[in-house]
């Protein structure tokens, strides 16, 4: 991957591109006014574009860039501010100074409603297995700007870590999480999550089996919780008890531990 800046910079953008380049062992590029796909050309690498509001994320060859933005985290807040049922709260049962793990963070939205639920006292931290995806999320946690600042603390709160869920839940004490969380890639993909859509191609699709659910299971003090596509096999072949919604094109289970 090559790090450059947006088409209209300033010395402040060129220094944190140099910085993140530093940060990510990447190349540093002048745009010199090139376009992506003239950077494509050249480099034959990912293009990581820094702009004043927003990092971008070009694959290569790929035209809609990857970012960091709360993604369903926005109209969620609204809904469950105004007393409507958040199924993600009903199925991790987060109160005011819990903590909560979660091993596939993707763009931090269900991370988000849970720094907001658990509070000044709470802890959260996100498992995110991509080192890029990593990176921008915990730079667009730190940075983002919402018009309701209850949110934006709730975000800066969140922990990144970046590495494979397997491998850090087996470093972590017993019970010293209340609830630990997955969201895995769907096998059967949603038409209409677009949102998500571009971290597709990126996801790192570890297996959900019988080890990785033991040590969540040890590591938990309340619930082990799964969200999957509502065809999915997972809910029955590991014991979840399932919070079905009929019109819901996925559902939550949980384990109670």
């Amino acid at each position: 991957m090559i790090v450059t800046t947006a088409g209209r910079t300033n010395e402040e953008m060129i220094q944190t591109a140099k910085h993140i380049s530093q940060d990510l062992g990447c190349m540093y590029i002048q745009r010199n006014k090139k376009s992506v796909l003239t950077l494509f050309k050249e480099y034959n690498q990912d293009v990581l574009v820094i702009g004043k509001n927003r990092y971008e994320w070009y694959r290569l060859n790929i035209t809609e860039p990857i970012f960091f933005h709360p993604n369903t985290a926005g109209f969620r807040v609204k809904r469950w501010l105004k007393g409507e049922i958040e199924p993600f709260l009903e199925a991790t049962e987060l109160k005011e100074g819990m903590s909560f793990l979660d091993c596939t963070l993707g763009l931090a939205s269900d991370s988000i409603m849970a720094s907001l639920a658990t509070g000044e006292k709470g802890k959260v931290w996100g498992i995110e297995g991509n080192e890029v995806l990593a990176y921008l999320v915990k730079k667009g946690l730190a940075a983002w700007e919402s018009e309701n600042s209850n949110v934006e603390e709730a975000m800066r709160r969140i922990k990144v870590l970046q590495g494979k869920h397997q491998d850090l839940l087996s470093t972590l004490q017993d019970k010293s999480f209340d609830v630990v969380y997955f969201d895995p890639m769907f096998d059967i993909e949603i038409q209409k999550s677009n949102g998500i859509a571009p971290l597709r191609s990126i996801a790192v699709k570890d297996a959900f089996n019988k080890q990785i659910l033991q040590e969540a299971i040890r590591v938990a003090k309340e619930r082990v919780v799964l969200k999957d596509h509502w065809q999915s096999e997972k809910f029955a072949q590991f014991g979840f008890t399932v919070l079905e919604r009929k019109t819901a094109k996925f559902h939550f289970g949980y384990i109670e531990c």
